[in-house]
Parts: structure tokens; C-alpha cells; sequence
């Protein structure tokens, strides 16, 4: 910045002058916003966090987390049928998909809702599903030395 230096006594006695004319503030009362003051609308406020969902919000929440635990535990220990190829691992893995998004949609539900326990509760189901689904890629792909395969031919 090149220029003419400046005179910051006179800019700041300026500045002092301007305030001078303001009017004092009674007692309890607040000096508007400057930016209020000089025709700018001041930033919004940020909103308190709302209250933990009650009543049949909590509960529907709550049945939500719980319909994917149940999927959960469903895919993950009693699943009847072998998959370990061909059409019965494409569903058994279409399950474990389906794990997956019953977690997040409790995630999101009981985060919205604020509801603490139920979101973790959520998110362990959305890792339960991801395991799952995990595992049985892992196994199918050259990580392990003989991978399985994905079709039941030879």
C-alpha cells in the first residue's frame, strides 16, 4: 500500500466526535447493534438446541432402533439358510444391506430426535451391517490365500 501517509489523530478525534453525539443509554437500557445502526440487518442468532423427544416421538423413535437390532441379530445369528454361494449369498448379502440402512435410518431418526442411548444403539447396528457385509466381501475377493467364490459351478 503505497500513498500518502495518514493521519490517524485527526481520523481517531473524528471517530471520538461521532460517538460524542450519541445518546447515553438510561440505566438498563442496551445501545443498539452498530450494524442495526447503520441500516445493516444483524446475524441471526443461533438457536437453542432443541428439547430430547417425549411421548410417541421417543417411542416411534425408539421402534425404529429396535426393528434394526432385531434385523441385526435376525442376519447375523439365526440366518436358516447356507450362503455360501450363487443366488442364496446375493440375498444373504441383500439382508445384511438391508441391516445396514435399518441402522441408518435409526441413526438419523434418534439423532434428530435427540434421542442418546438409541443413537448409539443405532450405530452399532449400522457397524453390525457393515461386518456383515464385510466378512463375506473379504472372503470373496484375493485377501485370504484361497478366496471363496461367488458362483456355486465349478
Amino acid at each position: 500500500m503505497t500513498g500518502p501517509p495518514r493521519d490517524w489523530d485527526k481520523e481517531l478525534a473524528e471517530i471520538d466526535k461521532i460517538i460524542a453525539k450519541q445518546p447515553m443509554p438510561a440505566a438498563g437500557k442496551q445501545l443498539p447493534a452498530p450494524a442495526a445502526a447503520a441500516g445493516v440487518a444483524p446475524a441471526p442468532r443461533a438457536a437453542a438446541a432443541p428439547a430430547p423427544a417425549r411421548g410417541r416421538a421417543a417411542l416411534s423413535g425408539w421402534v425404529r432402533v429396535l426393528l434394526g437390532v432385531a434385523a441385526a441379530a435376525g442376519v447375523a445369528l439365526a440366518w436358516p439358510y447356507a450362503h455360501r454361494c450363487g443366488l442364496a449369498l446375493y440375498g444373504y448379502l441383500a439382508a445384511s444391506s438391508g441391516v445396514i440402512l435399518a441402522g441408518v435410518w435409526g441413526v438419523v431418526t434418534s439423532w434428530r430426535r435427540r434421542l442418546g442411548v438409541a443413537h448409539v444403539v443405532a450405530l452399532l447396528v449400522t457397524l453390525t451391517g457393515i461386518a456383515l457385509v464385510t466378512r463375506i466381501l473379504i472372503d470373496r475377493t484375493n485377501y485370504p490365500r484361497h478366496p471363496a467364490s461367488w458362483s456355486c459351478g465349478p
